[in-house]
């Protein structure tokens, strides 16, 4: 996707305020000419809305992207941004997110990530209606939660993934179901993103990180789950933003099987560090970059807001991705170090919260 095409390109980003949709929206804005970005997000209040709302301040001084605050539930909705949009490509990254919010709300995880999804799935069949090119590739967010108590690692593609822990990661593999019976029947070429802990500045509050530099910064006790036997393969904002760009203008070829069908144009990638950090590790990684950036003071007494707890419920020990598929076909690997990436995220914090 170079920059100077010719004919104007219209992305539809599902998700838009969220983490990880607004910095894609700012990196392709920023990178490719002759692109129109329609992005819609309800800014529901599972975390602050403020900080949804600065991640979309950023983006709305571009004059070619274009805001709809609304419900991926409302198929009207979708439907209509569809038929005046025409998207070409359409990256699905809204849903509610978090694992343990699963165990006591299932019902916004059913509404946002099975229903949602429906709504997108159609949207994207009837968009070739009538002999219209329709949308050439829907890219959407999976989950590493869908390996569930998978005890094979690291977790590839390849893997049998059927014994979910959590409502969320059901949902999530339900929408590769989904997806796969779409691409079957109506030739959608679509790919779906396995991503393994996200992180970085203007993160999402719920995760371990940010959760941690908050109770710390009030002088509160963390709690390191599993006593601190848990290892995350943690991958850094960019790296997950080039890995979408990259798998986005790549669609699953679509092809004709012995029996005249098409064969669904259908991939599921891993997109992880391929390098699982022991949580306590990584607890003093945090601590060392809070200090450096000034987030917290060099006398901190870490050792006394500190303690081991048992495993949580719909909770796994490791997560580990085999990104070797995402190597083959995209030539990419992540390369972000923890280190680089807690650093970014400490100097961000002092930038956003303290100053």
């Amino acid at each position: 996707m170079e920059r100077n095409s010719s004919k104007k390109r219209i992305f539809f980003i599902t998700g838009i305020a969220g983490f990880i949709g607004s910095n894609l929206a700012r990196k392709l804005l920023d990178t490719l000419d002759n692109i129109e970005i329609i992005g819609i997000d309800n800014l529901n209040d599972y975390y602050s809305p403020s900080l949804k709302e600065a991640r979309l301040n950023l983006l709305l001084y571009y004059s070619n992207l274009k805001f709809i605050k609304g419900d991926l539930a409302n198929k009207e909705l979708i439907n209509l941004i569809f038929k005046k949009y025409t998207p070409d490509i359409v990256i699905n990254l809204a849903a509610q997110a978090g694992v343990r919010y699963s165990i006591t709300n299932p019902d916004a995880y059913i509404e946002s990530n099975l229903i949602g999804f429906y709504n997108i799935l159609e949207a994207c069949r009837h968009s070739y209606d009538n002999g219209q090119k329709g949308v050439e590739h829907l890219v959407y967010a999976s989950s590493s939660s869908v390996y569930g108590s998978n005890k094979k690692v690291p977790y590839s593609t390849e893997d049998k993934v059927d014994n979910p822990v959590s409502l969320y990661a059901a949902t999530k593999k339900s929408n590769e179901l989904m997806a796969h019976a779409y691409s079957k029947l109506y030739n959608i070429a679509s790919t779906g993103l396995r991503f393994f802990t996200v992180y970085g500045p203007a993160g999402r509050p719920d995760m371990a990180y940010f959760g941690f530099t908050n109770k710390l910064i009030k002088g509160e006790t963390i709690e390191i789950f599993n006593y601190g036997n848990c290892k995350r393969d943690f991958t850094y904002i960019d790296d997950i933003v080039e890995g979408i760009i990259k798998v986005m203008q790549k669609p699953p070829q679509k092809q004709a099987g012995e029996d005249g069908l098409p064969l669904p144009p259908y991939a599921i990638y891993n997109i992880g560090n391929n390098h699982p950090e022991n949580l306590l590790d990584f607890v003093t990684i945090l601590q060392e970059e809070l200090v450096r950036a000034g987030v917290l003071p060099i006398d901190y007494d870490f050792e006394s807001h500190k303690k081991l707890v048992p495993m949580q419920p719909g909770d796994v020990p490791v997560t580990y991705a085999d990104t070797s598929a995402l190597e083959r076909d995209f030539g990419f690997k992540p390369s972000t170090s923890l280190r680089e990436g807690l650093r970014k995220f400490a100097e961000w914090y002092k930038e956003y919260y303290l100053k």
